[in-house]
């Protein structure tokens, strides 16, 4: 498999025999495991899924380009003996997915004949350029958490509690076809879109307020995200502007996003538009993220980022203005960066909604 061949030449040019995979969607995207418990042993020769037998059948169903080792003891103990390997052995793990009580036990299991050196991001790197496979899914999710909008917008309207409304995008979205959201699912009315990652409540939406959704699907092991602020009434002079401010920084990053760009310059675009408003200091978080099998991934459009832009890298574009004791704004797409110029994934329009 390809995925594997690729992570075998960066172990080759770290001089490493083998990396041992823990992150569970590092695993899926080497080798298609979905399974809660496991470990990917990717030597020069081949990869190797290390599992228990609560996943016989299913990782039978599942498994490309690796082998399958069910593992009915200890699994360090399994992982250590092909780790050692015929004499001294230097293996790979994932610093940033392994506990140091973890990297312990592994290392005792291995015994002193093996070198451990981390190897941080080296399957989140390749995970960063989304090939035409994992486009063609990630489109699909991108569409179907944007029917899930276009449908609860219909059901927006004063008396409608916050909870009830993201209950009801959380089944649409399993209906549809999705394994389930992406994230927990935010609706916030009111003086609660103040809150970027507001938790829903038994909060009743009124009249002349902001009503803020961010929701997403997992579909076919890819996310979705998206979020939309409408108003329930007839907005004021002063959130209008707001909204145009918003837009308008969300269009100029995408504008700014494109092949060999530093992450960061993206995020600086976004906050000069909001600066020409005098609204760059109620942007408290970064203009976006990348997005694939997890819903935030590398790059991450954030302030200084030095990470370069590629073809192929799926990101969110989500500038947003929080005022407390009135109300926040947030727009966001999914954006594929294509060699020239940009798609966009999530097909909703962006003009400001008054219901």
């Amino acid at each position: 498999m390809e995925r594997v061949k690729e992570l075998q030449h960066r172990l080759a040019a770290e001089r490493l025999d083998c990396l041992v995979v823990t992150h569970l969607p590092n695993i899926f995207y080497l080798c298609g495991f979905t399974g809660s418990a496991g470990a990917l042993v990717v030597s020069l020769a081949g990869a190797t899924l290390f599992t228990d037998s609560r996943y016989t059948i299913q990782a039978r169903e599942e498994i490309r380009g690796a082998a399958v080792r069910i593992v009915r003891g200890s699994q360090n103990a399994a992982i250590g003996e092909v780790t050692r390997g015929r004499g001294r052995t230097r293996a790979g793990f994932e610093p940033a997915h392994l506990t140091v009580a973890q990297h312990a036990h592994l290392a005792r299991a291995a015994g002193k004949r093996v070198e451990w050196v981390g190897l941080p991001g080296a399957v989140e790197k390749l995970r960063m350029v989304k090939d035409p496979e994992e486009l063609e899914r990630m489109k699909a999710a991108a569409r179907l958490v944007s029917e899930v909008f276009e449908e609860l917008v219909l059901l927006v309207k004063p008396g409608v509690r916050e909870i009830d409304l993201a209950a009801e995008a959380d089944f649409r979205i399993r209906r549809k076809g999705a394994s389930g959201p992406a994230f927990d699912t935010i609706v916030a009315s009111g003086k609660r879109t103040a809150l970027p990652h507001a938790h829903p409540s038994s909060k009743p939406l009124g009249k002349n307020e902001l009503v803020v959704f961010d929701l997403g699907a997992i579909l076919a092991g890819y996310c979705s995200d998206l979020t939309r602020t409408v108003f329930l009434g007839r907005a004021s002079v002063r959130i209008r502007r707001w909204y145009r401010a918003v837009l308008e920084a969300q269009e100029a990053a995408r504008e700014a996003l494109r092949p060999g760009v530093a992450a960061g310059s993206v995020d600086a675009t976004a906050r000069r538009i909001l600066k020409r408003y005098r609204l760059e200091r109620r942007f408290i978080h970064s203009t976006g993220h990348g997005l694939g099998i997890e819903v935030h991934e590398a790059p991450r459009l954030g302030r200084n980022e030095k990470a370069r832009i590629t073809a192929g890298n799926v990101v969110t574009l989500e500038p947003g203005v929080y005022v407390e004791g009135i109300g926040g704004i947030r727009v966001e797409d999914d954006v594929l960066v294509l060699a020239k110029g940009t798609e966009v994934l999530t097909a909703v329009n962006r003009e400001f909604l008054e219901l």
